[in-house]
């Protein structure tokens, strides 16, 4: 199953792989011909590998958070948040590489109070300031029992597209689509101090399965 997002460069992508498989027949050597092939094939998975979305079985509990990304945790730690909460909150960060699934999925269910894009930059997605000068979304999910929770989309150095579907007021569930960053690259969550995490620096965590924190 393909994510929605890339489904025009996916289709556009098979033209333009199956027309120079049809030009590579007039090249006349049969080695670099099939080198070329191979290459084109290798290149044409990648791109359906990068837009796969995979069903996920998410275990739908307003006690905890799940992680929004696939990727690996990379943050972990106490920072001031300057855009929406302007006080101190407890930053977890997760990475993705360029293989990893790149849908994003609500951390927590309930109502969104803030959805906000920042065009920016492109700094690589563990650069210190990427958080602040990137083309970035900011969203901010509330519910009875966790209260608010902001993540936030991060473009990197190959993303050039963040897609959000969060909009202000609306009901959202845990775990459900809230969007994709075309080949980038890290999701920054900011909870309340005193959260007790269930994740450890470096592991690898799964959007809308993996329990980041719990109440």
């Amino acid at each position: 199953m393909f994510h929605k997002e890339g489904q025009t460069i996916i289709f556009v992508s098979l033209i333009i792989v199956g027309s120079l498989f049809l030009v590579m027949d007039f090249i006349g050597i049969p080695w670099l011909v099939k080198t070329l092939q191979i290459g084109l094939l290798f290149i044409f998975v990648l791109i359906l590998q990068f837009f796969r979305n995979p069903k996920r079985n998410t275990r739908i509990d307003d006690n905890h958070v799940v992680s929004p990304v696939d990727g690996k945790v990379v943050v972990i730690e106490e920072v001031q948040e300057p855009e929406y909460f302007k006080d101190k909150r407890l930053q977890v960060s997760v990475f993705m590489s360029p293989i990893n699934v790149h849908v994003t999925r609500y951390p927590i269910g309930g109502k969104v109070l803030f959805s906000k894009y920042h065009p920016g930059n492109y700094l690589v997605a563990w650069h210190p300031k990427s958080s602040e000068k990137n083309e970035r979304t900011s969203v901010v999910v509330e519910n009875s029992k966790f209260g608010k929770v902001l993540y936030r989309q991060i473009a990197g150095f190959l993303a050039r597209r963040i897609v959000n579907y969060a909009k202000k007021n609306q009901n959202v569930v845990q775990g459900n689509d809230a969007g994709f960053i075309k080949f980038g690259s890290r999701v920054d969550l900011f909870l309340p101090l005193g959260t007790k995490l269930d994740i450890k620096l470096n592991q690898k965590v799964r959007g809308g399965e993996t329990v980041i924190a719990k109440l």
